[in-house]
């Protein structure tokens, strides 16, 4: 295996792949997904983990996490009617802020090919203030299981 292919990541690199669905409006005029769009479904994915996990509205949490950085690598073209899967990891856990590494898988028969890899940095901030705060625990817990060891 060559040092590139080693560095390409697998759904098995993910602890959670969470399905989004690509719609009708997501393609442009080109006929793929375009690539704005890779970064909703990167932000669908980790929020609806989760309201999912935490069992919360996270939107009535007196905390709310910003996106402070994103970044997406393109792979692969996507285009509707494709099913995928966003596979979710944690690199760092700090006291206010979550480094997720993402990535997308295009539903190909029995397997998933790698279509896009991602970071998304969360900064948890007063809701009221927008000032830095500690990770409200309801999302600590929940992302507790991403984080990579």
């Amino acid at each position: 295996m060559t040092a590139d292919a080693a560095s390409v990541p697998t759904a098995a690199d993910y602890p959670v792949l969470w399905p989004v669905p690509t719609r009708w409006a997501d393609n442009d005029h080109y006929g793929h997904v375009n690539n704005v769009t890779y970064y909703s479904y990167f932000d669908t994915a980790v929020n609806a983990f989760l309201i999912h996990e935490s069992g919360v509205d996270i939107r009535d949490l007196p905390a709310i996490g910003v996106v402070a950085e994103t970044s997406c690598t393109y792979r692969r073209e996507l285009s509707f009617p494709d099913a995928l899967q966003i596979g979710l990891a944690v690199d760092r856990l700090g006291s206010s802020s979550i480094t997720y590494s993402l990535a997308i898988f295009r539903v190909a028969g029995d397997g998933l090919d790698l279509a896009a890899t991602g970071r998304f940095v969360h900064v948890y901030v007063d809701s009221e203030t927008r000032r830095p705060v500690p990770i409200p625990d309801e999302i600590r817990i929940a992302v507790e299981r991403l984080v990579r060891t």
